[in-house]
């Protein structure tokens, strides 16, 4: 039986996931807020769709382990994906 992976080794993604999150709203919040100037808001807009898919890649990570997770299929010692960014 596989042993499971030590928090440690997730908590930077999650903590950087939390991170870019935080960001993103704050981001959105500002832009709301009408007080930017086109370049900031253009330069805000830009930054925003990073973080935006930065999180959704994450996402679509934890969604795929939950998955192997939960398929009774997989082998015992599968091992997690590793993200490519």
């Amino acid at each position: 039986m596989a042993k499971p992976a030590p928090a440690p080794a997730e908590t930077p993604s999650v903590a950087d996931f939390e991170h870019s999150l935080d960001e993103l709203e704050q981001l959105v919040a500002r832009m709301e807020g009408g007080e930017l100037s086109l370049d900031e808001s253009l330069a805000s807009f830009e930054r925003g769709i990073g973080l935006y898919r930065h999180c959704q890649q994450a996402l679509d990570q934890a969604e795929l382990r939950v998955r192997l997770l939960l398929d009774p299929d997989a082998p015992d010692d599968a091992e997690p994906f590793e993200s490519e960014s």
